[in-house]
């Protein structure tokens, strides 16, 4: 599958001149599909327990939105227009939405989130609004006519499910068919109406706010610090109010806290296992097959290897991270295991002990599977 998906436009020419900074109209961006979901395609990704789904719907002027998974008999009660179905990272669960994912490695993985599938019949839409982060809008059939605008004024509709923009002034509008694609940079206001019945692949990008990242942080800090000492006041005086949050203790235990430090190192290694922690609702299967270790080793001779479609997979100088966890193999396997991250598989061939041992992990636990596809 060639790369990346920007038309005559190199990745480095891309980067200098458009990312974050304005947006890009492609025209047929992607012209082969080795899978062309229908509507009953997508209505049953969103019937399922571990995909994420919204129906979306515009009534009276009033927009509703509901969370998956959905039964059946709820796809039936759709109107002609006026709605909208979206299923979220469906690069977990079809190869080739994933292999398009990955098109888009010119941005690094760490920042790369989902692709995401919304189905729309003429007329349908999510009303004006705008996303915090970069996104690339692949139009796969259908028609849909897309106004966007740089404008300040990103007040919302108060009290809508949806942050739908109460002031919208379009500056540039374009209809986009089959294969098109529309980049737009963070905060860009836009709105998307279908012309005809068709879909909207969106590829959407992690960029997550400081507040949410010190959360987490703190989070992480929490299972790692170890603080030495216990309060103690063999001074104390007799208190005038009993009540009163003496300056004393204040001070003492502001102290006990400043031995909370972290520097460059741990903040990398919150990096890594944050930013390749799967979401609440992912799980990994193991294997059907239970292989020892030797069986392994000729099965990966014969096939390669293939990361699960759900796995991510990361590294820095000194670490291997995998979903969430660092991955323990010598220096002398991280150069194979940072292949397989980059490129999200390996090929059949004969490695070394320690890159087995680290791939056989990965297989018991379901983050990898044997076939290099």
């Amino acid at each position: 599958m060639p790369n990346p998906p920007l038309g005559n436009l190199t990745a480095e020419q891309f980067l200098a001149d458009y990312w974050q900074k304005k947006p890009l109209l492609i025209r047929q961006a992607v012209t082969q599909f080795d899978w062309l979901p229908e509507l009953p395609d997508l209505l049953a990704l969103a019937e399922q327990e571990d995909v994420e789904s919204r129906l979306i719907e515009q009534k009276q002027g009033r927009w509703t939105c509901e969370s998956g998974p959905f039964r059946p008999s709820r796809f039936k009660k759709l109107a002609e227009a006026d709605w909208t179905v979206l299923v979220q990272n469906v690069n977990h669960h079809i190869p080739f939405a994933a292999q398009l994912l990955y098109r888009f490695d010119f941005i690094p993985h760490v920042r790369l989130d989902d692709l995401m599938i919304s189905y729309a019949p003429a007329g349908g839409g999510v009303g004006p609004h705008f996303d915090s982060y970069d996104v690339f809008l692949l139009q796969v059939g259908g028609k849909k006519r897309w106004r966007i605008s740089s404008q300040t004024d990103l007040t919302l509709v108060e009290d809508a499910p949806l942050k739908v923009l109460q002031h919208f002034e379009h500056e540039q509008e374009w209809v986009l068919e089959h294969g098109d694609m529309l980049y737009l940079p963070p905060r860009y206001a836009h709105e998307g109406v279908a012309l005809e019945p068709g879909q909207t692949w969106s590829v959407g990008f992690r960029a997550p706010t400081a507040q949410e990242l010190g959360g987490a942080f703190l989070d992480f800090l929490r299972d790692r610090i170890e603080l030495d000492g216990i309060y103690t006041d063999p001074g104390l005086t007799l208190p005038a109010d009993p009540a009163r949050l003496h300056a004393d203790f204040v001070r003492q235990v502001a102290g006990m806290l400043q031995g909370i430090r972290w520097d460059e190192t741990i903040v990398r290694d919150f990096v890594g296992r944050y930013f390749s922690e799967p979401k609440a609702h992912v799980f990994y299967d193991g294997p059907d097959d239970d292989l020892g270790e030797a069986k392994f080793a000729k099965a990966v001779a014969k096939q390669g290897v293939a990361l699960d479609l759900k796995s991510v997979m990361l590294f820095d100088d000194e670490h291997i991270y995998i979903n969430g966890d660092t991955l323990e193999a010598g220096q002398a396997a991280h150069a194979v295991l940072r292949q397989l991250a980059n490129q999200r598989k390996l090929p059949p061939g004969k490695y070394e002990e320690s890159v087995l041992a680290a791939l056989y992990e990965c297989y018991n636990y379901g983050y990898l599977q044997l076939g290099a596809g």
